[in-house]
């Protein structure tokens, strides 16, 4: 177990250390331009359905810069940082802490979708939700968070839900609403190809809309890198795009 002195030194020790590698990068930069390899952390949905299209036109503008995308679920990313494995993150959930920072990124949406041929109204009750076989994210997702917290505005609870499976992915429930297996809460930008293919359709819930951000997370007390910094003000402008 780390003493208590441990404890004081380590994050004075990190913060050394990142301020001889922002020298490293300083000086990098005099002579080859921006160089490096950027590791980021995301949850599903930025990770599979934002973050690779920014990265690639960041990669146009820097090509000595290299990607590595590590996705898990938000509690996974924002333990990730505060234990100093990762430098950013972006996730669906923001969990109160005083090791972190977060920025609001994009905005999205979660909406009940269901497979073209399955026989329901375009409109729903909420309490309708209750006899739907329902397929749910995995506990620390971020969208399960927002799912609960979003049922609960209408007095329900994940437990008055018929949940047929729980999966591990926003891939594995798509496929399998896809499959008719059940119906699902999703972000809007997992379900944009589907949605316009006609493969699946939106069900709205009465009186309930289910907006959300995503945040980008950083440590107070950690300095980005060069690249990490100019990655960092490249997510900001989009949100301000």
């Amino acid at each position: 177990m780390p003493t208590r002195e441990a404890e004081i030194l380590y994050p004075r020790a990190l913060a050394i250390l990142d301020d001889l590698r922002k020298l490293e990068d300083e000086l990098a930069t005099t002579n080859k331009g921006v160089a490096g390899e950027l590791i980021i952390g995301a949850s599903t949905i930025p990770g599979d359905y934002i973050i690779p299209a920014l990265a690639a036109s960041f990669k146009s503008r820097y090509p000595a810069v290299s990607f590595e995308i590590r996705i898990g679920d938000s509690g996974k990313i924002i333990n990730s940082i505060i234990n100093n494995e990762l430098l950013i993150g972006i996730v669906g959930a923001k969990l109160p802490s005083k090791k972190l920072v977060y920025q609001p990124f994009l905005e999205d949406e979660l909406i009940l979708v269901a497979a073209e041929g399955r026989d329901l109204p375009d409109t729903i009750e909420p309490e309708d939700l209750a006899g739907l076989p329902f397929l749910m994210r995995e506990e620390g997702s971020g969208t399960r968070k927002n799912i609960e917290s979003f049922l609960a505005r209408k007095e329900l609870d994940i437990d008055h839900l018929n949940i047929c499976a729980t999966l591990g992915s926003s891939t594995a429930i798509k496929e399998s609403v896809k499959a008719d297996l059940g119906v699902s809460i999703l972000s809007r930008y997992a379900m944009q190809e589907e949605l316009q293919a006609g493969m699946v359709r939106e069900i709205k819930i009465k009186g309930l809309t289910m907006k959300r951000s995503f945040y980008i997370i950083t440590a107070p007390k950690r300095t980005l890198p060069n690249h990490y910094r100019l990655f960092f003000n490249r997510l900001m402008e989009e949100c301000t795009a």
